[in-house]
């Protein structure tokens, strides 16, 4: 087993080797312990081309004094890396109804600071890539999962908002570090209770407020809308306190429609494609979070309503 070679060749041989978890991707991770030394062991032999990246970005990310893994040992030929073991405790664990300003107000901090990382030579989220992403929910979600073929005019009506979502996200600041997957289940919490990030390999230059609206827009758990834009203001008073309250939450808005239009479609492809089938019963929050924002403008509402009947 290549694995076990690579091991030895660095080490680790007399360390007990049991599986961590697996994620959306193909990576797989594995703990290695002994005693009270614990490690992980990344497994990306399966999309070796992400380990190159993920490295980048670790280098950019401490260099900004922000807590990722420290990387023990690596073969990139093999798609092998032994890191840091930030335990088992992820966000969504901890988040209570008394307790999730708190911890989301630390998490938000954090944004604070990774935005400063140098953001030059990563992919660009431009209006191309907006698009690419949105686009999977009209092949995965609507064609794939539900069966629907829109008709011209439903087509119409998707691309004109679609054009309208990316238009207006590109108006907020742009080449910023976007980790691309903050949300509860890529923050630990370590025993001393700081955070710690992971799962930032795919990251990108894009819009200001994209990383927030993982975090609190998360398709994994939801806050009551109220208490979750003081938290986007809090946000705001730091890195853009000159944008109106109102002009600062349609930005959030419109960046959390792009978002949650792109997951219905990487939701259904994973579980049509890739045959996992845990995150179908996310798909309802996230099209709640997509609905919700639709609504609130009336340049996305008749994409609200063409999904409400779709989808009812």
């Amino acid at each position: 087993m290549r694995i076990t070679q690579f091991l030895q060749k660095n080490g680790y041989e007399s360390f007990n080797l049991t599986v961590a978890s697996a994620d959306a991707s193909f990576r797989k991770y594995y703990r290695l312990s002994k005693g009270d030394k614990s490690f992980l062991v990344m497994d990306s032999s399966l999309e070796k081309e992400s380990l190159t990246p993920f490295l980048d970005v670790t280098k950019r990310l401490v260099h900004t004094g922000v807590n990722v893994p420290k990387i023990y040992a690596q073969d990139l030929e093999k798609g092998y890396l032994v890191i840091e073991d930030f335990g088992n405790t992820h966000l969504l664990s901890q988040l209570t109804q008394k307790n999730f300003k708190t911890l989301y107000t630390k998490a938000i901090d954090e944004i604070i600071k990774m935005q400063k990382t140098d953001a030059n030579e990563l992919p660009l989220y431009d209006k191309a890539f907006l698009h690419f992403e949105m686009d999977l929910m009209h092949e995965w979600y609507l064609e794939k999962k539900l069966g629907i073929s829109l008709t011209r005019a439903e087509s119409e009506i998707v691309e004109s908002t679609l054009n309208t979502i990316s238009d207006t996200v590109l108006t907020q600041p742009q080449n910023i570090f976007v980790h691309r997957d903050y949300h509860s289940r890529n923050i630990m919490v370590q025993e001393n209770g700081e955070l710690g990030i992971i799962d930032y390999q795919d990251a990108m230059s894009g819009a200001l407020t994209y990383d927030l609206v993982s975090l609190l827009k998360d398709c994994y758990i939801s806050f009551d809308r109220e208490a979750i834009l003081e938290l986007v203001l809090y946000f705001r008073d730091q890195v853009a306190p000159e944008v109106s309250d109102g002009e600062f939450i349609k930005w959030f808005d419109f960046m959390g429609m792009q978002r949650h239009i792109k997951v219905l479609g990487i939701f259904s492809r994973l579980h049509l494609r890739d045959g996992k089938d845990g995150y179908l019963k996310d798909i309802p929050l996230t099209l709640h979070y997509t609905l919700d924002a639709a609504q609130r403008y009336y340049e996305t509402q008749e994409l609200a309503k063409l999904l409400t009947r779709l989808t009812q």
